[in-house]
């Protein structure tokens, strides 16, 4: 008989966010309780995967290994981006940085100027259909870009680093407000950017893509 060693991941606690602008303390704990249930889909998924594996009655015809396996990617994805999110954001934010900082500057080479990158964010957060909004840099150039991405497992740019990111799935906001509201929630949660984590995002992705070219 042998040990369990496989990874068990935890919850990360989020509890600073109490107090965000215009996003209430009931929708924080709503969209925290949904997030508790992909840790918890992704734990249950690679016990189940591995306990496939140790009976070697998985095969590449397994329905029941395919459809694990979609779905472990779904619950991944869904974890990770919602530690993101819920990372980038702080009660009142921070002042947007200016293009004379390295992420301010990145922005403006990027799409113009900070303002501009701002509006073609915000305006992705408006776009029928439920999804996240993210800035990623891309590795080999650095470039900024910003990305649409549906569910979760769908989208995202292969080896791309995330540095800010919006959930714009319904769960994020129809406690506070409506379905034909999702801009004023877009606002909401410029209001409460932590742009020293998007910075901090910034600048170890930019460290990584500079020893990788080392």
């Amino acid at each position: 008989m042998t040990s369990d060693t496989r990874v068990k991941y935890n919850a990360r606690s989020f509890g600073h966010l109490r107090g965000l602008d215009r996003i209430s303390d009931a929708q924080l704990a709503e969209h925290l309780g949904l997030y508790v249930g992909y840790v918890a889909q992704v734990n249950s998924l690679t016990q189940e995967l591995a306990e496939m594996r140790e009976a070697r009655s998985a095969s590449g015809n397994s329905l029941g290994l395919t459809e694990a396996t979609r779905r472990f990617s779904f619950e991944y994805d869904g974890m990770v981006l919602h530690e993101h999110y819920f990372g980038n954001l702080k009660p009142g934010g921070d002042t947007p940085p200016s293009e004379r900082l390295a992420l301010g500057h990145a922005l403006a080479e990027a799409f113009g100027s900070v303002e501009r990158w701002r509006d073609e964010f915000q305006a992705m957060g408006a776009l029928r259909g439920v999804g996240w909004v993210i800035l990623f840099q891309e590795p080999v150039t650095d470039q900024l870009v910003n990305v649409w991405v549906g569910l979760h497992q769908n989208g995202v740019p292969v080896g791309c680093r995330p540095l800010l990111v919006m959930d714009v799935w319904e769960h994020a906001f129809m406690r506070d407000y409506k379905a034909s509201e999702r801009t004023e929630y877009v606002k909401a949660f410029f209001r409460n950017i932590d742009w020293q984590t998007v910075d901090r995002r910034h600048r170890e992705a930019t460290m990584a893509t500079s020893r990788t070219a080392a």
